[in-house]
């Protein structure tokens, strides 16, 4: 019982705390130029660039795997244990 009065004291002390930030006016405004988005464009180019090789590499990997799996084992011969 006293561990959810402290929950309860915590959680209305923490929301009347942050009425202030509610009584802010207008939104967020944002400045950027075209220049910024042509720069952030550029890099998920880059992202992107650096993840398609990647991508690539893994199904090639996944590939072998599978195709190793699918060839025949020999069968081994008995093992001769020694005394």
């Amino acid at each position: 019982m006293k561990t959810r009065a402290i929950a309860l004291t915590s959680l209305l002390s923490l929301f009347g705390l942050s009425s202030t930030a509610f009584a802010a006016n207008g939104g967020r405004t944002d400045n950027s130029s075209l220049v910024v988005w042509i720069f952030l464009g550029f890099c998920a180019l880059i992202v992107v660039a650096q993840l398609l090789p990647l991508i690539r590499a893994t199904r090639l990997v996944a590939r072998a795997k599978k195709e190793q799996e699918m060839e025949p084992v020999p069968a081994s011969e008995p093992v001769k244990e020694k005394r």
